[in-house]
C-alpha cells in the first residue's frame, strides 16, 4: 500500500518458477505498464542501507512532525493548503466530529490524516480508504474484518467507522512513536536486550491474532509502530489490508501469494498451501534485520532474491564478527 516509483521486474528465468506478488492498485487509464499491478520495492530518499523497502504511510507521524501548536513560517501555507484539500473530501459527518489536523501518510487508494476529536481533543488517526477502487473494497474489507474482533495492547485499535458510496473513514487511536523502521535506521542495529523487548511486544500480538485464526501476512518494521517517542515506548502491529481471517480454530490451508518480497515464506512463493507460520518466518527476517541491521535476503534482480528465499541462502555476522572481520581475523 506504499507509494513510489516501482522498478521493472525481471524476467523468469526458465528453470525457475518464480510467483509474482500483486499489489493492489487503483485502476489507471494511462499506458499500459505490464509490472504495474506487482508489489515492487518503493523509493525512499534517505539514509538507509540499501535493500531496505520504504517507509509505510500508517497512522502516525514522525516524531518530529510539527504539532498543531507549532508555527510554520516557511510551509504554512501549502501545509493549510493542503490540508484544506483533503478536508473538502471528507464527509461532512467526520468533519462534524473531528477537526482535520494535517495528513500524516498515503497510499495508492488511501490517506491517512491526524484529526483531533472535536469535543474531547483527543488525537487519532483517520484512514480514509477510495472504495470505488476493487483493490480498495477488498483492502478495506479485510482491515475491517481483522480491526472489528481485535483488542490487544500491541494491535491497533479501531475506534469508529463511517462508509459512504466511494469512501470508508476508519478513526483509530494515533501511534506518534514513528516506526520501529526508522529506529532501525537512526540506530544501525539492536543489543539483544532491545531486539527481545521489540520481539516479545510483537509475538504477544501475533500469538493473540493467530489464536483467533488471524494470520497478518505483512508483518514487516514498517508495521510495527512505536506508541510514543520514549523508548518505554509498546509496538503496535498496524496495516491489516493483506490479513486472513479466519473462524477461531479454522486450520484450513491459505494460498493467495501476497506479502512484501523481502519478507515472504518460501511456501509461499512456490504456491503451496500455507499455514500462520508464514508470519513466524517474517519474524525471524525481522529478528535478522533488528540485530544486524541489514537484510538476510537482498536483491535489486527479484528473480535472484527469490533463489535466495527458496535456498534458504544468507550468513550472519554480528558486531563482534564484523570487528574480527575488519582486522583480517577468520575462522572464528
Amino acid at each position: 500500500m506504499g507509494c513510489g516509483t516501482s522498478k521493472v521486474l525481471p524476467e523468469p528465468t526458465k528453470d525457475v518458477q518464480l510467483d509474482l506478488v500483486k499489489k493492489v492498485e487503483p485502476f489507471s487509464s494511462t499506458k499500459n505498464d505490464v509490472c504495474k499491478h506487482f508489489i515492487t520495492e518503493v523509493e525512499h530518499v534517505g539514509p538507509f542501507k540499501a535493500g531496505f523497502p520504504a517507509a509505510s504511510q500508517y497512522a502516525h507521524p514522525s516524531p518530529s512532525a510539527p504539532t498543531s501548536g507549532h508555527t510554520e513560517p516557511p510551509s504554512e501555507p501549502p501545509r493549510r493548503a493542503r490540508v484544506a484539500k483533503y478536508r473538502a473530501k471528507f464527509d461532512p459527518r467526520v468533519t462534524a466530529k473531528y477537526d482535520i489536523k494535517a495528513l500524516i501518510g498515503r497510499g495508492s487508494f488511501s490517506r491517512v490524516v491526524r484529526v483531533e476529536h472535536r469535543a474531547t481533543h483527543q488525537p487519532y488517526a483517520i484512514k480514509m480508504i477510495e472504495t470505488k477502487y476493487r483493490e480498495g473494497r477488498e483492502v478495506c474489507e479485510s482491515e475491517l474484518r481483522v480491526l472489528r474482533r481485535v483488542r490487544h495492547a500491541n494491535i491497533i485499535q479501531l475506534v469508529e467507522v463511517f462508509e459512504t458510496q466511494e469512501r470508508v473513514y476508519m478513526v483509530m487511536e494515533l501511534a506518534t512513536g514513528g516506526e520501529l523502521f526508522d529506529r532501525i535506521i537512526a540506530k544501525g542495529s539492536f543489543t539483544e536486550r532491545d531486539a527481545t523487548r521489540v520481539l516479545q511486544m510483537v509475538l504477544d500480538g501475533v500469538r493473540y491474532l493467530h489464536a483467533l485464526g488471524i494470520t497478518h501476512r505483512d508483518l514487516k518494521p514498517e508495521n510495527l509502530l512505536y506508541y510514543h517517542p520514549g523508548t518505554d515506548s509498546k509496538i503496535i502491529i498496524t496495516d491489516f489490508g493483506l490479513a486472513s481471517a479466519r473462524k477461531k480454530g479454522d486450520d484450513c490451508l491459505m494460498k493467495t501469494t501476497c506479502g512484501t518480497p523481502e519478507y515472504i515464506a518460501p511456501e509461499v512463493l512456490v504456491r503451496k498451501p500455507y499455514t500462520n507460520s508464514v508470519d513466524m518466518w517474517a519474524l525471524g527476517v525481522i529478528a535478522y534485520i533488528l540485530l544486524s541491521g541489514t537484510m538476510p535476503f537482498e536483491d535489486d534482480n527479484r528473480t535472484r532474491l527469490y533463489r535466495q528465499i527458496l535456498r534458504g541462502k544468507y550468513s550472519y555476522l554480528g558486531e563482534v564478527d564484523l570487528v574480527l572481520k575488519e582486522f583480517g581475523v577468520v575462522g572464528f
